[in-house]
């Protein structure tokens, strides 16, 4: 039998939300871990930045209850979800006076909160709420699953949803859960996210989770210190630039120190952009198809406009949903009141673009002035137009587009010892696909270190 006491040597490439996951579960199996990430700062394209003096994220984030893994991790790293987060019931509220809709969900058992908000949801007709009770019903008779792959868009009109619920609920959600407009997006993993959040069997699945401080120190900088704690190390600044294949079957990087280092094993923790290079510089014919896989994705950018007004300005609540009209240049989709999460950001609103690019386009000056003038007319407060100053954050690569049918790698990169973790990895089983979220990249870190972990005690049977 494996002698699971024998500690294995392993590297971890990339410190975002799928590296540090990786890493931790890897250290929690008492291995040896050293994790490269090439910034300063810890969390990938999920991480804390500094604009005009004051801490900020690249970008805004909702999570859900249903993120089950990234809620054990947190508190596995020594962290209280319940000081870190604000937690919210799901809900779907335009401001007053938008022709929006105001849908709460009482925190009642599921799924009797979804009925009870839907009787007293306003801002929907008979007809509207007649046809997502349909749309509710069928997919939980269909088990949550499509086998046959198609776009959101095609889905909702094989369902029949109305046009208010398609603008006012699905393309919005869409979007936020996606990355990727209804009319490209999968309908297969939409189906996903709605199974584990709307159709879970516990109400608290599905709750809006809303950070409230910033992401790094959510769950990268506690993972940090939990694997120095056993005995691991995370070096930052620390760009891998090749990755080697030893004829002993362990590993060497290059990260331009030759300190002598072999692993066992690698975890290539990266964005599939920068991972596809990483594979290409070991000239092995068996990661062939896994580079072209990921050579294959299109990525989408995420937008985040943060106003500074005076720290009085206050919403009437920590969020709004808004009708995004790009032919009225209504590009905001979401704003958060960021004091509401913090009190050291009284006065700070957050509005997120998802799938940003045509919005992008306008440029960071007309965007963000566009956006406060939209924000001034749908909350009729005036005063928003002017804040005392604004930072426009674009991730350009922030996701992949979530296309139909999309071949995704798995953790597997078909070479012993070199395994993926990344938002963009595919689950075997194809109905627990995620989208690029950061749920997606820990499950992913987490499954890789099993897999790895597994590996090598096959190996010693």
């Amino acid at each position: 039998m494996a002698d699971s006491s024998v500690k294995q040597r392993y590297a971890v490439i990339g410190a975002g939300w799928a590296g540090c996951a990786a890493a931790m579960e890897l250290a929690r199996a008492g291995h040896a871990v050293t994790v490269y990430e090439a910034a300063r700062t810890l969390g990938g394209r999920a991480r804390r930045v500094e604009r005009e003096k004051t801490v900020l994220d690249n970008g805004q984030h909702i999570l859900l209850g249903a993120y089950t893994e990234t809620l054990r991790l947190i508190k596995l790293a020594g962290q209280d979800p319940a000081e870190l987060i604000l937690t919210l019931p799901l809900q779907m509220r335009y401001p007053p006076g938008t022709k929006g809709m105001d849908f709460l969900a009482p925190r009642l058992p599921a799924p009797l909160h979804l009925a009870w908000a839907l009787l007293r949801a306003k801002g929907l007709q008979r007809a509207d709420k007649l046809s997502l009770m349909r749309f509710s019903t069928a997919m939980r008779w269909m088990g949550w699953q499509l086998y046959n792959d198609c776009t959101v868009t095609e889905l909702l009109q094989r369902f029949d949803q109305t046009d208010t619920l398609n603008r006012l609920m699905w393309h919005p959600l869409c979007l936020a859960a996606l990355n990727t407009p209804p009319e490209r997006a999968s309908a297969r993993v939409f189906i996903n996210v709605l199974r584990d959040s709307l159709g879970a069997s516990r109400r608290r699945a599905s709750d809006m989770l809303i950070p409230k401080a910033d992401l790094s120190s959510l769950l990268p900088d506690a993972a940090a210190r939990y694997l120095e704690q056993h005995g691991g190390a995370v070096r930052t600044g620390a760009k891998v630039a090749a990755l080697h294949a030893l004829p002993d079957g362990r590993w060497r990087l290059d990260d331009g120190v030759d300190d002598g280092e072999h692993y066992d094993g690698v975890i290539v923790a990266t964005s599939s952009v920068q991972a596809a290079g990483l594979l290409q510089s070991v000239h092995d014919p068996r990661l062939n198809d896994v580079i072209t896989k990921m050579q294959a994705f299109t990525p989408e950018a995420i937008s985040t406009c943060y106003l500074q007004y005076d720290p009085s300005v206050r919403l009437d609540l920590p969020f709004y949903a808004l009708v995004d009209a790009p032919e009225q240049q209504h590009w905001g989709q979401f704003v958060f009141d960021r004091g509401q999460l913090d009190a050291n950001q009284a006065g700070l609103l957050a509005v997120v673009i998802s799938a940003s690019g045509p919005a992008a386009e306008q440029g960071h000056g007309p965007l963000a002035q566009a956006i406060t003038a939209q924000l001034a007319q749908v909350l009729q407060r005036p005063e928003l137009a002017q804040p005392a100053w604004s930072q426009l954050i674009t991730e350009k690569r922030a996701t992949f587009a979530c296309t139909p049918d999309l071949a995704r790698p798995g953790n597997a990169s078909g070479m012993p010892g070199l395994l993926l973790a990344g938002d963009y990895t595919a689950n075997d089983d194809r109905t627990q696909d995620y989208p690029a979220t950061i749920e997606a990249a820990v499950r992913s870190g987490v499954a890789a270190a099993r897999v790895a972990d597994t590996g090598k005690a096959a190996k010693q049977t």
